[in-house]
């Protein structure tokens, strides 16, 4: 599976990894881990607490700065019925590219920081998650109920653990 991710950064990036490389990778993975049938494009924008809370207010009503933010460009009748796609193919499916467009992941860059400092690990491992878990809304998960994050929390840990990025 090919994954194609269009990154936007709007925040100077001196990071000690690939924002990119590690993005394609952990969404690599967790496409894998949900048997996704389709090469995929995923858009990625790293911003800050202003944009992210402007985004956060208009989109979901919260008018606070957040962590990560996903856009799924598909709507599923249950998580990672990737079938859902060819019902509309001119509108989930790029026509140059033929690749399928999952939706777009909008990370806070600066919020990513606190959190890796604050749970005790790397900024890679902290980017990493908040992409498997971004991923994971993309493809129709969500975490409103406790068995719903329990679902998503176990996802996001096989993918991370698979590609031997773990907590420290």
């Amino acid at each position: 599976m090919k994954v194609h991710v269009i990154t936007a950064k709007n925040v100077p990036w001196g990071g000690e990894f690939s924002i990119t490389v590690t993005a394609r990778q952990v969404i690599r993975e967790v496409l894998r881990l949900e048997n996704c049938p389709y090469d995929v494009q995923v858009g990625l924008t790293l911003t800050g607490n202003e944009e992210i809370q402007e985004l956060n207010s208009s989109y979901r009503g919260i008018d606070r700065p957040t962590d990560v933010l996903s856009f799924p460009n598909l709507s599923y009748p249950y998580p990672s019925c990737f079938e859902t796609a060819r019902e509309d193919p001119a509108g989930a499916f790029d026509p140059e590219t033929g690749e399928l467009m999952l939706g777009d992941i909008v990370i806070n860059d600066i919020r990513m920081r606190e959190q890796a400092q604050e749970y005790g690990h790397s900024l890679k491992r902290e980017y990493a998650f908040l992409v498997a878990h971004s991923t994971l809304h993309l493809c129709g998960y969500d975490h409103m109920t406790e068995e719903e994050a329990r679902v998503m929390e176990e996802k996001q840990e096989m993918a991370l653990q698979n590609l031997g990025i773990r907590r420290e």
